[in-house]
């Protein structure tokens, strides 16, 4: 990755105030990951982030603009964020240098989930959100794991702008493109913020890319949460036009609700550009709406707390 003369100032922070490094062990794996949870009380959801090809988990905490953040953004709100490095990057990647399939990192997904529960508080449940590969991930695991609540994915559709076979042949710049899209729609030093999260694809996870149209088919009559996906105007490594979409929406008939929506002004990286904010605000927003209604208390059992009540908990 080249960078610019802005890019080169001062250094950037790992992580935004708030944001802490946590390890996990999942199925047999040491997960790495962030940690963002709020900060006057117990968390209304838990947000699980997930991210691409190539990345890492601090994709979700961009260093480049204090607004850039979810995890920040997410905490102020009340949710807990948990960016999680995919199996086969970060911590695990000394474990599993050649990565692991969809369906082996699915499954290490949900056992992820199940882990954390059994450490923090969740709130009402867990909200899948995903970029690119992560996309996929995040689709195959609620496809044959129940209970997230909602799944919110951007930078992932069903057909490629491209045949699989033809990437190997794309020059750097052109695949730099299609991740990036204009340098515009960046702040000043993103590129140079980005550098410590970009990591080399596991061996086995580049081998299925082109079975994902395939796979796909398979698993999206298994969806049954709500879904939002989302493309950036310049998106540019899958098909987004109208009748991609309506063959893809097609596809999913299974979800109670269903919105695809284009993200202006960004690039398939949507997390680290200028429009970060506007997508993580509506992905939220999302969520809020998909949160189950919180159980309501008879007043008649409400008690005050005993005297031995300590920390504000119960006795």
């Amino acid at each position: 990755m080249s960078v610019s003369r802005t890019d080169r100032r001062t250094p950037l922070p790992t992580h935004s105030p708030g944001v802490r490094p946590l390890l996990l062990e999942a199925a047999g794996l040491t997960l790495s990951g962030l940690l963002a949870e709020p900060a006057d009380g117990p968390p209304r959801a838990t947000v699980v982030a997930v991210h691409g090809g190539g990345m890492r988990a601090g994709y979700f905490d961009g260093q480049a603009d204090a607004d850039l953040s979810l995890l920040t953004l997410a905490a102020r709100l009340g949710f807990t964020v948990l960016a999680l490095d995919r199996p086969g990057y970060g911590h695990s990647a000394q474990q599993i240098p050649e990565g692991m399939t969809l369906d082996e990192q699915a499954a290490v997904l949900s056992a992820a989930l199940d882990a954390f529960a059994g450490r923090y508080p969740v709130g009402r449940g867990f909200l899948l959100l995903a970029h690119s590969y992560g996309g996929k991930l995040a689709l195959t695991t609620v496809a044959r794991t129940p209970g997230v609540l909602a799944l919110d994915a951007s930078g992932v559709g069903h057909r490629y702008a491209f045949e699989p076979a033809e990437r190997q042949r794309l020059r750097r710049h052109l695949e730099w493109e299609r991740n990036w899209g204009p340098l515009g729609l960046y702040p000043p030093g993103t590129f140079r913020a980005a550098e410590p999260l970009v990591a080399p694809t596991p061996e086995r996870e580049r081998a299925e890319v082109p079975l994902w149209p395939q796979q796909f088919e398979e698993l999206a009559p298994r969806i049954d949460i709500p879904l939002r996906l989302t493309f950036a105007e310049y998106e540019g490594w899958w098909r987004h036009e109208e009748p991609d979409i309506a063959e893809m929406v097609s596809r999913l008939g299974k979800a109670p609700v269903l919105r695809v929506e284009h993200q202006p002004d960004a690039g398939h990286n949507i997390s680290l550009g200028r429009a970060a904010r506007c997508y993580h605000l509506r992905a939220l927003a999302f969520f809020e709406e998909c949160l189950p209604a919180p159980a309501r208390t008879d007043p008649a059992e409400v008690r005050a707390p005993t005297r031995n009540a300590t920390n504000g908990e119960a006795p």
